[in-house]
């Protein structure tokens, strides 16, 4: 059957009375009187050759052809309701689907997503957080920003920024700590890179120490152990700014060092879209971005 010859109001009217079981409530949804919906149904069914509804005496039981028919016609509104819904000031919305290394979101990146909302209206950004391991193609997305030296097969990557580390961490804590030395007698909490408390140590000319305990695979993680007392954890200090003006955390020393950066990345092979244009031009245009 063409479906030219089917009325997209007989159809609607349909999926509404299906989902109401009720010509009356469907009417009220559609801001029509409940004849007019009885009427575009009964058109339909004369033109489908079938009946969709059996009529009862308190309301409408579906027949097996208005079964077959109600999930289709559902999915098809739904969809059609959806892309509408990106039409927004002349234009369509695009989604933007965006990993990110968590600390990098909540120290940098949420308090700056209204300023690029109303910069770019246009684009919906999908936000996943990870702890820095992530698979652009298998999870689906158009860029990914992570910490480190920028050499990920396969993929583009753009520099925005280094994030030097440097011991944090509750400041009942920091008030005993006068001098790096005295992190002898103190729990160091870890990351899963092995290797970072050992670099620091050399920058403060320190032989490098075992460490045993707590590894964590996120920062943020990290970060409130060390709010909580835990221990003093090796953070990318620029991240967690707000952290230390509450009071939350205190940087016992002004020693840091650098293992990284963060980088905006995406395959190679990912065409770039609108969004994602919009979004790499407005990143790298921050003042405290610095594109290589």
């Amino acid at each position: 059957m063409s479906l030219n010859r089917v009325p997209l109001n007989a159809l609607r009217a349909f999926e509404v009375s299906a989902r109401q079981l009720s010509f009356t409530r469907a009417g009220l949804e559609l801001r029509v009187t409940q004849a007019a919906v009885s009427q575009q149904v009964k058109t339909l069914e004369e033109i489908l050759g079938v009946p969709l509804f059996r009529r009862l005496p308190r309301g409408l039981a579906l027949t097996e052809e208005g079964e077959a028919l109600l999930p289709v016609l559902t999915d098809a509104f739904r969809r059609i309701a959806g892309t509408l819904d990106r039409f927004e000031g002349g234009r369509v919305r695009e989604v933007l689907t965006l990993g990110a290394v968590g600390t990098f979101v909540t120290g940098w990146l949420l308090p700056r997503l209204a300023e690029f909302r109303a910069a770019q209206p246009f684009v919906d950004v999908r936000l996943m957080t990870n702890n820095n391991r992530v698979d652009l193609a298998g999870e689906g997305l158009d860029y990914a920003i992570r910490f480190g030296d920028g050499a990920w097969h396969g993929t583009e990557a753009l520099r925005l920024f280094s994030a030097p580390l440097s011991p944090l961490c509750a400041p009942a804590l920091a008030r005993r700590l006068r001098q790096p030395a005295d992190l002898a007698r103190e729990t160091l909490l870890r990351s899963y890179r092995v290797d970072e408390w050992s670099r620091w140590f050399a920058v403060v000319d320190l032989p490098p120490r075992t460490t045993r305990g707590y590894v964590f695979d996120s920062s943020l993680t990290m970060a409130e152990a060390a709010v909580q007392g835990t221990g003093v954890a090796l953070l990318p200090v620029r991240m967690f700014e707000h952290d230390i003006r509450q009071g939350r955390l205190a940087r016992p020393f002004g020693a840091e060092v650098t293992l990284g950066s963060y980088w905006l990345t995406r395959l190679k092979s990912r065409e770039e879209t609108a969004a994602m244009s919009a979004f790499r031009d407005w990143l790298l245009a921050q003042p405290d971005t610095q594109p290589a």
